[in-house]
C-alpha cells in the first residue's frame, strides 16, 4: 500500500505521488517568535517530524522547511526599550528550539527567518501588480494589498466565498479597494523603529504575514513543491492568502495541504483570556520529554488532543509498558543464543497503518498488541518469539521516535538525573571540602570513595571540585 494523505484543499484521502521520485519537499509554517511556545507549537512541530521520519523510512529523501516569523506586528508589540523587537524575536527562537530538541523533534534540513527573505517578498509583490492582481495604496501611505477580487480562485483552500469572509484585520483599511484585500507591504507607521523598516519601490516599510511564506517555500524549495503544512488554524487565512498570492504570480505552489489539530485545555480551547495557556518549559517541567512526546504524539495528527488532569500519567504508563518489556527481554535473553539476534523490522499491520494518512492510533495499538505477545512468549519460554518481538518494538518505536533506548532519550535521562543529583552530590563536596580544611582526610576520602562507588567520578581543579556521571 502506498501512503496515502488527507488534502485539505481537495479534502479527500490522496496517494502520495512526489514531483521528483524519491525526494520530497515539506514547507511547515513555524513559529512567530512573540512569545515563549505553548502546547500547541509543540503538537504541530512533532507531526510534522512525525512524517518526515515515516518518509524518511519509507525511502524518501525529505527536504523540511519550517520558517521563524521574526518581524510581525505582534513581535513590535511586544518589544520593550530595553529589549528590542530582534532581541526578543531571537530569545523567543532559541526557547522554540530548545523545546524542540527536548522533544526529539528532528532539525529541519532550512529554518529560514522571514527578515533574510526581503528581496525574495518584494518581488513577488512586484510580479503580483504587474499582473492585476495588486496594487498600491492610493492615500501614499506606502502599503501595497492583494486584489482578492482579481483572483477568481480566491477562497478555494477553505472553499469560502468572498463575499462570505470576513473582513482582512491586518492592515489599516483606509487604504483598500475592498475591506478584505490583505496586506502584502506595509508602509512605516509613526512610533516604529527605525531597524524594523525596509526600502521597497513602495516606500519603507515591512512585509505583510502571508508573502513571508510564500517567499521563503518558493526560495528553499522552488515555485511548485510537494507539501504545505501547518496547524488548523492557518487554514484562513494565512494559508488562504498564501496559495493566493502564490497561484495569481504564477506559481505552482504546494500540490498537498497538511493540517493538524489543535490542542484544549480540560476541554476548552487555549487562549490568553481565559488563562489556560500551557507553556512548553512548565510542561517540561512535570514530566519527562519522552513522556510528552508520548502524550503530544498518540493521537492522529487530524483531531484535536485534550490536556487534562492525569494525561501525563496515562502517558507515562503506556511508556513504562515498553520500557519494561524491552527491559525484561534483554534480562532473559542475556547469556543465551538469542542475544543480540533481534532483527529490526516493522510489523505489516504497523507499515498499513502509518500509510493510511499517519494512523498513529493504530500504529500504536499494533506496537502495544506486539508488547503483549512478546510477554507472553517470554511467559512460555519462547525465547525465539520474545527476541523477534523485542527487534519489532525496537523498529517502531525507532520511526515513532521514543525509543527509550536510544541515544536521545538516554542522554536525556543522563541530564535529568544529573539535576536531581546534583544539590546531594554539591552538598557531600561541601562536606568533603570541610573536612579536607580541617585536615580530617580520612572523612575526605570517604565521602570521595561513596561518590565513586555511586558512580560518580570527582575531579579536583585549582577551582574547586568538579564531578560527573561516569559513562
Amino acid at each position: 500500500m502506498a501512503l496515502h494523505l488527507y488534502d485539505s484543499k481537495s479534502q479527500d484521502l490522496r496517494e502520495f505521488t512526489p514531483i521528483i521520485p524519491g525526494q520530497v519537499g515539506l514547507y511547515v509554517c513555524g513559529p512567530t517568535v512573540q512569545s515563549s511556545p505553548h502546547i500547541g507549537h509543540l503538537r504541530s512541530a512533532l507531526v510534522y517530524d512525525q512524517l518526515r521520519r515515516w518518509f524518511e523510512y519509507s525511502g524518501y529523501r525529505v527536504t523540511l522547511v519550517r520558517n521563524v516569523t521574526d518581524i510581525d506586528d505582534k513581535v513590535l508589540l511586544n518589544a520593550t526599550e530595553d529589549e528590542p523587537w530582534w532581541a526578543l524575536a531571537y530569545r523567543m527562537e532559541l526557547e522554540f528550539t530548545e523545546g524542540y530538541r527536548a522533544l526529539g523533534v528532528l532539525p529541519p534540513t532550512y529554518e529560514p527567518r522571514a527578515t533574510a527573505s526581503i528581496q525574495q517578498m518584494q518581488q513577488i509583490i512586484t510580479s503580483l501588480i504587474e499582473r492585476g492582481h495588486a496594487y498600491p495604496a492610493a492615500d501614499g501611505s506606502g502599503d501595497v494589498y492583494f486584489d482578492v477580487r482579481s483572483w477568481s480562485r480566491y477562497g478555494e483552500l477553505t472553499r469560502q466565498s468572498i463575499d462570505a469572509m470576513e473582513d482582512a484585520t491586518d492592515a489599516d483599511p483606509r487604504g483598500k479597494n475592498d475591506p478584505r484585500d490583505f496586506a502584502l507591504w506595509k508602509g512605516r507607521k509613526d512610533g516604529e523603529p527605525s531597524s524594523a523598516v525596509w526600502d521597497s519601490p513602495w516606500g519603507a516599510g515591512r512585509p505583510g504575514w502571508h508573502i513571508e511564506c510564500s517567499a521563503m517555500s518558493s526560495r528553499y524549495l522552488g515555485e511548485n513543491f510537494d507539501i504545505h503544512g501547518g496547524g488548523l488554524d492557518l487554514r484562513f487565512p494565512h494559508h488562504e492568502n498564501e496559495l493566493a498570492q502564490s497561484s495569481a504570480a504564477g506559481h505552482g505552489f504546494a500540490n498537498y495541504w497538511v493540517h493538524n489539530g489543535l490542542v484544549n485545555v480540560g476541554g476548552q480551547k487555549m487562549s490568553k483570556s481565559l488563562g489556560n495557556s500551557l507553556f512548553a518549559a512548565d510542561l517540561l517541567a512535570q514530566a519527562r520529554p519522552l513522556v510528552l512526546r508520548y502524550f503530544l504524539g498518540q493521537a492522529h495528527y487530524r483531531s484535536t488532543i485534550d490536556f487534562h488532569d492525569g494525561a501525563l500519567a496515562e502517558a507515562e504508563a503506556a511508556l513504562d509498558r515498553i520500557e519494561s518489556f524491552l527491559e525484561r527481554v534483554d534480562r532473559r535473553l542475556a547469556d543465551t543464543r538469542f542475544a543480540g539476534t533481534q532483527t529490526e523490522e516493522l510489523p505489516a499491520e504497523f507499515i498499513a497503518a502509518m500509510d493510511d494518512d499517519l494512523a498513529i492510533p493504530q500504529a500504536l495499538a499494533v506496537l502495544h498488541d506486539t508488547i503483549r505477545g512478546g510477554n507472553a512468549a517470554i511467559d512460555g519460554d519462547d525465547l525465539a518469539a520474545a527476541a523477534a518481538a523485542f527487534g519489532q518494538v525496537i523498529a517502531m518505536t525507532n520511526v515513532l521516535g521514543i525509543n527509550p533506548l536510544s541515544a536521545t532519550w538516554q542522554q536525556a535521562g543522563d541530564q535529568a538525573a544529573q539535576a536531581v543529583l546534583a544539590p546531594l552530590v554539591d552538598r557531600l563536596l561541601g562536606h568533603r571540602e570541610q573536612a579536607r580544611t580541617s585536615r580530617d582526610f580520612a572523612t575526605a576520602d570517604q565521602i570521595r570513595d561513596d561518590l565513586q562507588a555511586a558512580g560518580i567520578t570527582i575531579d579536583d581543579t585549582p577551582t574547586g571540585a568538579h564531578w560527573s556521571i561516569d559513562g
